[in-house]
């Protein structure tokens, strides 16, 4: 059986015209000869109107029967697009999260796929030629309805496809790549042909919104060739998939911000083992991601801790750090959310010295300090005052040859 994985974002669905537009897209592939799985999202602006509704009927929305609440977007797309299917003659059949079943465990709103039962999948396949899976949903061990997170229907397609063994999961969205930055931000961004998995998991991180982070985890870990592209265009997208010695040539492949961070400093902490455990064992059992952390020298047995978490998360963090404010010793605890990461990404680093000078020079050239830097084998960040945000992108980008086909500086 030949078979593919598309997955349909919100603005590839939002209306007939657009739903119509893909289903020629899947009637082509079924002329090929492949059967399809097709996961779609939501129509656009949907979720966002269930989660304004819930919060006018709750002040605090139950977790759990938020996730009932919002899987309602999905359940709706794909109801219409197997009705358009079955208009055509296809052999299609609609199935939501739970029916398959995909398995989560019980992290309600950002839940994680445990396991997929692929010879359902495959026995239904053979009775038909098209299956349209719910994106974004699951469901607990108990049966309650999960969800994954914003952006969760990339990660539900990729795992079918890994479970499947499908040739090639395609990612259909609303624009026609990965590109080297932001081309809103930057004019002269490329598209990149062909990315490593590596590299796309860092510009995930770093905040390009073009694939959720936990599906190009499961790309990566399983080793699913990953095809993104555009809903409105038949051109070829960006392949994501294991690195080759092609993609070394260039130090840098692109450069990716994330304007959702908040800058925490914990004052005159106490310089001793176990302190930093007291302070972040507790943000971690909270789920709040912690980047970048610098800890100032010691003085007189005392020093500063900084890091940063996801805007979204300060209020918590500061909350759970006033708890343990008397216990390590802080005098006091300093926040900032006018902050930004910029990072320079690549596989081309690995063996190559000379991108953080590069890095560091451009940024020093349009005085834009730099208040805490991190590393890794393939991706130097910056955090920076949020408003520098666009020049320091644009300044990197020119920095790294990024504007030409060729970029100027190799490793």
């Amino acid at each position: 059986m030949r078979l593919l994985v598309q997955k349909y974002g919100g603005t590839s669905v939002a209306n007939l015209e657009c739903m119509q537009r893909v289903r020629e897209k899947v009637l082509k592939v079924l002329d090929r000869g492949y059967k399809v799985v097709v996961v779609l999202s939501a129509m656009s602006g949907e979720t966002n109107r269930l989660i304004d509704m819930a919060r006018k009927w709750s002040k605090r929305p139950d977790p759990c029967e938020m996730d009932v609440l919002l899987a309602t977007g999905e359940q709706a797309s794909v109801s219409l697009f197997t009705m358009l299917l079955k208009d055509c003659g296809v052999k299609a059949r609609s199935f939501l999260g739970f029916q398959v079943p995909i398995q989560t465990d019980k992290s309600f709103g950002k839940a994680r796929i445990l396991d997929i039962d692929k010879e359902k999948i495959k026995d239904i396949l053979y009775k038909y030629d098209v299956v349209v899976v719910a994106g974004f949903q699951g469901c607990d061990c108990e049966q309650r309805i999960t969800t994954l997170g914003r952006g969760g229907s990339d990660t539900s397609a990729v795992a079918i496809a890994a479970a499947l063994g499908a040739e090639v999961c395609e990612i259909y969205t609303d624009v026609d790549g990965v590109y080297t930055t932001d081309p809103n931000i930057c004019p002269q961004a490329r598209k990149i042909k062909k990315i490593a998995y590596e590299e796309m998991l860092e510009m995930a991180s770093m905040g390009a919104k073009v694939l959720q982070i936990r599906s190009v985890e499961f790309a990566k870990k399983y080793n699913v060739p990953v095809h993104v592209r555009s809903t409105f265009s038949d051109e070829p997208g960006t392949l994501v998939v294991q690195e080759d010695k092609s993609m070394e040539s260039a130090m840098v492949s692109g450069v990716a911000y994330d304007k959702d961070q908040a800058r925490i400093t914990l004052v005159d902490v106490y310089d001793e083992p176990g302190v930093a455990a007291r302070i972040f064992e507790p943000i971690s059992r909270s789920n709040i991601v912690v980047d970048m952390i610098v800890q100032n020298p010691s003085r007189g047995g005392k020093t500063d801790m900084t890091f940063t978490v996801p805007r979204g998360n300060t209020e918590e963090t500061l909350n759970i750090l006033q708890k343990v404010k008397d216990e390590i010793g802080a005098s006091a605890i300093l926040h900032d959310e006018d902050v930004a990461k910029v990072s320079v990404i690549g596989v081309g680093m690995r063996n190559h010295s000379g991108v953080a000078a590069i890095a560091f020079s451009a940024l020093k050239n349009e005085n834009i300090n730099i208040m805490i830097i991190s590393t890794s084998e393939i991706k130097i960040s910056c955090l920076i005052e949020e408003k520098y945000t666009e020049l320091a992108v644009r300044t990197l980008h020119e920095a790294f040859g990024l504007d030409h086909e060729t970029p100027g500086i190799k490793a």
